[in-house]
């Protein structure tokens, strides 16, 4: 039996900078991308078009029966399709964002699709990166590798908001602070896989180091890993 994949596990709170580091990783070291998060957005999303409420779990668990999800790399984005259809706009709207944090922590949903997120990250050959809130600790506790990339909360609420502006969507940075602070405070609190750091994750602070920084430092200790796994 082969051995399996080379798995790096990035977690933290929204706005810390996991989607722009992972992206930049998987390139650099040839690795596939799961973007977790961008899952439990699909759920979201789905569950809104169906006037589905976020915590009925009875028609949750149907509707993920039902979830098609891909990632394709397309220039310098990860996007995101969901049943053929390029979401990877929809999904990233304070809305949907609202109501990813909600769902995802509802047990029948997690459950549901943790099977899908491994499955997703051991078809890699080489090795996967995943994103997400709870990666070193529930999806992949063997991870090779786990981070917990993190900011202070004023960084983070700036870069959503600059994020958001790009976009065309109109908000205030008071708006998107204060969605943030709810939803990191729904995101710890939950019951079912709270937003926490593994015990063996490296802290990694992105509030004042520059992007090649943050990266760099993380590549190395990845490529320094697999040289001792051989």
């Amino acid at each position: 039996m082969s051995p399996r994949c080379f798995i790096v596990a990035i977690d933290g709170p929204a706005g810390a900078g996991k989607s722009t580091v992972s992206k930049l990783l998987a390139r650099r070291l040839g690795f596939s991308l799961v973007d977790t998060g961008a899952i439990y957005r699909c759920v979201a999303l789905m569950a809104t078009r169906e006037r589905i409420a976020y915590d009925d779990d009875a028609r949750l668990g149907d509707l993920l029966g039902r979830v098609h999800i891909h990632f394709l790399v397309v220039g310098e984005e990860n996007r995101v399709f969901l049943g053929g259809q390029d979401v990877s706009g929809e999904i990233r709207s304070p809305e949907i964002s609202m109501a990813a944090s909600q769902v995802s922590g509802r047990p029948v949903v997690r459950a549901g699709l943790l099977q899908l997120q491994r499955r997703l990250a051991l078809e890699s050959s080489k090795g996967s990166i995943l994103e997400g809130r709870d990666i070193g600790t529930v999806v992949f506790p063997d991870a090779d590798a786990k981070f917990f990339l993190e900011a202070s909360p004023e960084v983070r609420a700036r870069r959503r908001f600059e994020e958001l502006f790009q976009k065309g969507v109109e908000s205030s940075l008071d708006d998107v602070l204060a969605d943030q602070t709810k939803r990191d405070k729904d995101d710890s609190a939950r019951a079912v896989a709270p937003l926490k750091a593994a015990e063996d994750a490296i802290h990694v602070d992105s509030s004042a180091l520059p992007l090649s920084e943050v990266v760099h430092s993380m590549e190395s200790e990845i490529l320094r890993r697999m040289a001792a796994r051989g």
